[in-house]
């Protein structure tokens, strides 16, 4: 029997990918597809079937824009999982032993694993525990709870180890500034980020002041999404922050996410007063002030270089006016009976601002009693941090190295 491809059959198969990309909610790229497959029907004089089209892409667009203004749409969570098998002995007879991998070609070998919607790192780990248990048995199977770099020499010959670790999209500066939606930072991604707290003494967490961490960004071989949920890691950066880069990098990212929630069409409330709590509270010892108390007093500020200590006074300079930013929009959005509540957090503001002033000796005025509004640009930030989602750090270069 001879299967004739023929133009209709090419018409269904497009319009069952835009049925399948209506499915995975990626609504904004039914259009792409309809654009192949209008021209045709015009020609046809179709009718009929380009109303259903319009009205689908009618519908598509309204869903983005709820979906936008809802924040309510997850289009997956990342992993990177590593497998190490080391050699397992067999013994056949008493003469005859063969020796064999556990995981054979996929020892030591990195992929990036795409889970649907917000799946937690425990339901990934328990899911693959199971499938490799069920395949080596499983009092030959661990997990590796460190997200640190493995050396295969300290591993047990004898079992086979999988680690799994949660990792997020990352852009550079450039990147940021060209996809500006949710969704277009969720399609076409292939490199991704995590980092590990360590300290110089060996300790993983420390003060502020001796606090480091290191940043790993992956670049898998293919774009997701992709035709298979996993992609093998092509290969990976490191960067290593010291304490004070860490402050930069941290207070970055609190200006950016303040700015991303302000500007928001549809302001989440909630999350606002969340962030606003952590941001003006005075007594949060891990906060903001901390930073400003390990590597901004005159006592300290000899131990770093002036261009770091200068970048960090600039992000507080910056801080304290998103700050103000977010408590106005708070101001607005709040019910009489939060009146209170709102005027606690303008003077723990307003303490906050006083001695940030004192601690680095310059008149740093609240946002309130300023006369000029808030700069839109981000132009400082991305020089320094990026977005929430994903972090770059321009001129923090205490250490790098790619696999």
């Amino acid at each position: 029997m001879t299967f004739l491809f023929d133009q209709d059959v090419l018409m269904e198969l497009l319009e069952q990918c835009a049925d399948g990309l209506w499915k995975a909610e990626r609504y904004e790229l039914i259009a792409d597809i309809y654009k192949l497959i209008i021209p045709i029907y015009e020609k046809r004089r179709d009718f009929e079937r380009l109303a259903h089209l319009y009205d689908t892409l009618h519908r598509a667009y309204s869903k983005v824009t709820e979906v936008m203004h809802s924040g309510r749409r997850l289009l997956g969570t990342y992993f990177r999982v590593a497998f190490f098998g080391q050699a397992a002995h067999y013994q056949f007879t008493d003469s005859e032993t063969d020796v064999e991998g556990f995981f054979e070609d996929e020892d030591g070998k990195e992929y990036i694993y795409k889970e649907p919607k917000l799946t937690p790192l425990s339901e990934i780990s328990q899911r693959l525990l199971k499938l490799y248990s069920d395949k080596f048995g499983s009092e030959n199977v661990k997990m590796i709870q460190d997200s640190g770099k493995v050396n295969p020499k300290d591993l047990d010959s004898k079992y086979a180890y999988i680690q799994v670790t949660h990792v997020i999209p990352f852009f550079d500066e450039k990147e940021l500034q060209e996809r500006k939606t949710e969704f277009e930072r969720s399609h076409n991604i292939r490199r991704f980020m995590f980092e590990m707290p360590f300290t110089q003494t060996g300790k993983r967490q420390g003060g502020v002041e001796e606090q480091c961490k290191r940043r790993t960004i992956l670049t898998a071989i293919h774009c997701f999404p992709y035709v298979k949920k996993r992609i093998p890691v092509m290969y990976q950066h490191h960067t290593d922050l010291n304490p004070i880069e860490v402050a930069i990098d941290e207070m970055s990212k609190k200006v950016a996410e303040l700015r991303q929630l302000c500007s928001s069409t549809e302001v989440d409330m909630i999350k606002l007063q969340l962030k606003l709590q952590g941001s003006v509270s005075v007594q949060v010892n891990a906060g903001p002030l901390a930073y400003a108390r390990a590597f901004l007093d005159d006592m300290n500020t000899k131990r770093y270089p002036d261009n770091k200590v200068k970048l960090l006074k600039e992000v507080f300079r910056q801080f304290v006016e998103a700050c103000g930013q977010a408590l106005a929009v708070n101001e607005r959005l709040i019910k009489e009976d939060q009146l209170e509540y709102q005027e606690e957090m303008k003077a723990n503001y307003r303490e906050m601002a006083k001695e940030l002033s004192e601690i680095m000796r310059e008149q740093i005025c609240p946002l309130e009693e300023k006369t000029s509004v808030l700069p839109n640009s981000l132009h400082i930030f991305n020089a320094i941090s990026g977005t929430p989602t994903s972090t770059v750090v321009h001129g923090l270069t205490s250490s790098a190295s790619v696999v």
